[in-house]
């Protein structure tokens, strides 16, 4: 049995593995037999693909090591998020009404994770259609929060973002249509990069998620196997309804550079909810080491509530899309919202969707003087499993007397920026007294992913993060 350090990046073990230290089906053995002893107690994977993982592994070796090593993600295994087509894998969407779909073709970023070399360990567990920001509820396993077992591990990617977090997976694929990549990233105390709408294709699957809220991205534990895993995964298909080029230099390549004296915008407030009291230290605290990096950092008012109207209709039409012959099947949380989205018309949801790219537009023109938005990822830190929507009370009231759902008070600062398309980054920035991560949201311009991947890089060396493990 190889010794290997369980939270090693996937750019070293792929280095391991480049110069024949390990071999890639030992790399896959290793992350398999993780899940085995940990998946029970956590419920990050769903299923777990280990003979596709280990034939995956057995066809690499026996490429020619110029072929090697032009894969990105030689022998490095990761995890894919159970709302991602897998060819001959079942697909849940999380939903009991979905438990026996298997594609019959992958999405184009699941090709090229494993054209890069990639071995798929599993799918991660998700909430039905992705409709909460907690795993829990659906099909799959209630995924719980790798700090503290009774609260969540954050949704809808927490599946992907637990696994990351426990080392049974060195990177993993997450969805974000409201902050699924940021919700889990922040609760579970790990990286995850929302990407610009249209970075990555959703061929041949989909032209666009909730009319281009919805966007696929990577989960890691160091910024630098964030822009890894988007290098890999970006770029448009021939067709798609839009699409971004891929810059001229990679994705990272921007870990490296330090950027100084960049204009940046601090937004600690929303009408939606109070900030936690840790959280909003931490935050202080955060931006306090931008500014010793060189930066400027400037408090803003900015009222992103306004693209929540539209911003709700699109969303909910889009999980009302999912066909079900039998409602009795769903999550009881999610069968309102189903049922909801059905009752919109066609009229209502192109209204919305206009009404949500002019009040993108507006947030964005009124964000272009500054390089960067800072942010709170949450409210609040991971909140208790079962509580979130409050199950006496879904709904609550805002400070401005409006009635919302309940989860908009904890993802108030993230699920604009699908509505506007902008790159969003959520990294760690610490933790509360009881030992629950802290995330810090860095919002980009249009297409600058790579701005953020800089400056999350330089913060990420300012205050390190990859050796806080969770105590398993």
């Amino acid at each position: 049995m190889i010794k290997l350090d369980p939270y090693i990046e996937a750019w070293q073990l792929r280095e391991l593995i480049l110069k024949k230290e390990i071999r890639p089906r030992e790399a896959a053995e290793f992350f398999l037999r993780r899940i085995e002893q940990l998946n029970p107690t956590l419920g990050a994977f769903v299923t777990v693909t280990a003979d596709q993982a280990l034939d995956d592994a057995a066809r690499i070796e026996r490429l020619s090591a110029a072929e090697a090593a032009a894969m990105p993600l030689y022998g490095v295994p990761c995890a894919i998020k159970d709302l991602t087509w897998t060819k001959g894998i079942r697909t849940t969407y999380g939903s009991r009404a979905y438990a026996n779909f298997v594609p019959t073709a992958d999405h184009e970023y699941v090709v090229r994770i494993r054209r890069a070399g990639g071995l798929m360990l599993g799918k991660t567990s998700t909430p039905e259609f992705g409709a909460r920001a907690t795993t829990e509820g659906g099909f799959c396993p209630t995924t719980r929060n790798p700090w503290d077992s009774a609260r969540t591990a954050g949704g809808s990617s927490g599946g992907s973002a637990c696994a990351v977090a426990t080392a049974m997976a060195p990177i993993a694929e997450g969805s974000d249509g409201g902050g699924s990549i940021r919700v889990p990233a922040a609760c579970c105390g790990v990286a995850g990069l929302k990407p610009s709408r249209g970075r990555i294709s959703m061929a041949p699957v989909q032209g666009e998620g909730w009319a281009g809220c919805s966007t696929k991205g990577p989960i890691a534990r160091s910024v630098r196997d964030v822009a890894l895993l988007l290098d890999v995964m970006a770029g448009p298909v021939i067709g798609d309804p839009y699409g971004l080029p891929l810059p001229e230099h990679p994705f990272s390549s921007a870990v490296g550079r330090r950027p100084k004296g960049l204009r940046l915008a601090a937004l600690s407030e929303t009408v939606l909810s109070a900030v936690e009291p840790e959280t909003l230290a931490a935050f202080d605290s955060a931006c306090r080491v931008m500014r010793e990096l060189g930066h400027r950092v400037e408090p803003i008012k900015l009222d992103l509530t306004r693209i929540m109207g539209a911003y709700q209709v699109i969303t909910v039409c889009g999980i009302g899309s999912y066909k079900v012959e039998d409602p009795d099947l769903l999550d009881p949380v999610v069968r309102p919202v189903w049922e909801l989205g059905r009752r919109f018309s066609a009229t209502d949801y192109i209204g919305a969707v206009t009404a949500m790219h002019n009040t993108g537009r507006e947030i964005v023109q009124e964000l272009a003087p500054y390089d960067a938005l800072l942010t709170p990822a949450l409210t609040r830190p991971a909140v208790p499993l079962g509580t979130l929507p409050n199950p006496a009370n879904p709904m609550t009231t805002d400070s401005t007397g409006r009635l919302i759902p309940d989860i908009y008070t904890w993802t108030s600062f993230l699920f604009p920026f699908n509505a506007t398309g902008q790159p969003a980054f959520s990294i760690p920035i610490g933790f509360t007294k009881s030992g629950l991560p802290i995330g810090l949201q860095i919002v980009g311009r249009p297409a600058d992913e790579s701005g953020i991947i800089s400056l999350a890089a330089a913060f990420e060396e300012a205050r390190p993060w990859r050796e806080n493990h969770p105590g398993l």
